[in-house]
């Protein structure tokens, strides 16, 4: 049987820098990662995918608040917000595999627009801490709380004040059951983008979607295990994960234990806000039944998956 692979690829590397945010130039570095993908699927792999989306949510809020203050348009919620470019970013990898694919049948891509069940009572909403979209300035901060009374700010260094939303842990994949049977289909998934579409169930069992952002990297390695994945794979701007990194003695590291790397983050090695979650994401997805964890970069996808470069962690 062929092993089942789930890669995340981050919203980075779709949006490089600030010149870089139009949908053409997504368009092109979408491409770029498709290829990559193409190249594991010709090693007979089944593969699902995940990717970030920061930078896009980022515009789309931008958007929406240049709007309401120049024409008075409704705000959109943050949810909406994640719904749209899962489906935007989907389409631009989507299109760009099935063109890959060419007259072949054997694959077809297809998004799945994904909800991510929280935990109402997740400690999250009581200290929201994830800033999202523009700086605002004190009296819009104030018009704001007025508007929108459930809104928290922070000051941010002098720059002005940030929205911040809580980032509860993801519990469930809603949409798992679909991704799964799209797989046994023979399809390319490409789901739960942005960590999905956070959700909670009110009091007669609804879903009702809430402003929470939610690690892509918990959610994709909690997708790996809802799927039951052999291998998870978790692209970032490194080809390997170091220790002492910036300092004379880094070192990269290679093919790791799940006891090492505890180890390593246990010491401080991996800053909260970078690789830590990374580290975080793929200890569980070990923990839970998987069977190789794979972080380097998107560009070196084929090559890490045929063991030749990138940090790999294992089970014990």
């Amino acid at each position: 049987m062929k092993q089942l692979v789930v890669v995340a690829i981050g919203g980075n590397s779709i949006i490089k820098d600030n010149a870089s945010q139009s949908v053409e130039h997504q368009r092109a570095a979408v491409k770029e990662v498709a290829e990559s993908v193409l190249a594991m699927l010709a090693s007979d792999y089944d593969i699902v995918l995940t990717h970030g989306n920061g930078p896009q949510v980022g515009l789309d809020l931008r958007r929406a608040e240049i709007a309401h203050e120049k024409e008075g348009l409704p705000l959109t919620p943050l949810a909406s917000c994640v719904a749209d470019t899962q489906g935007g970013i989907g389409y631009l990898i989507q299109q760009a595999l099935n063109n890959g694919f060419g007259a072949s049948r054997d694959k077809r891509a297809v998004t799945v627009i994904t909800q991510v069940e929280v935990d109402k009572n997740d400690p999250g909403f009581a200290h929201p801490t994830k800033p999202i979209g523009a700086f605002f300035s004190e009296a819009q901060c104030a018009a704001l709380k007025i508007a929108h009374p459930d809104w928290h700010f922070v000051e941010d260094s002098g720059r002005g004040y940030r929205r911040v939303v809580a980032s509860p842990e993801p519990k469930r994949i809603v949409e798992a059951d679909a991704i799964g049977a799209l797989i046994k289909q023979g399809f390319v998934v490409i789901g739960a983008g942005g960590g999905g579409i956070p959700v909670i169930r009110d009091e007669q069992g609804d879903y009702r979607s809430v402003d929470a952002v939610i690690d892509k990297d918990l959610s994709t390695a909690l997708l790996a295990r809802e799927v039951s994945a052999d291998i998870l794979v978790i692209t970032t701007g490194v080809e390997k994960v170091c220790v002492h990194f910036g300092k004379p003695e880094q070192r990269a590291l290679d093919e790791v234990t799940v006891r090492e790397m505890e180890k390593y983050s246990a010491e401080g090695h991996f800053p909260p806000g970078s690789m830590l979650p990374k580290i975080t994401a793929s200890l569980a997805f070990l923990r839970h039944g998987g069977r190789r964890v794979i972080i380097t970069t998107p560009e070196k996808l084929p090559e890490a998956l045929r063991g030749e470069t990138g940090t790999h962690i294992v089970n014990d």
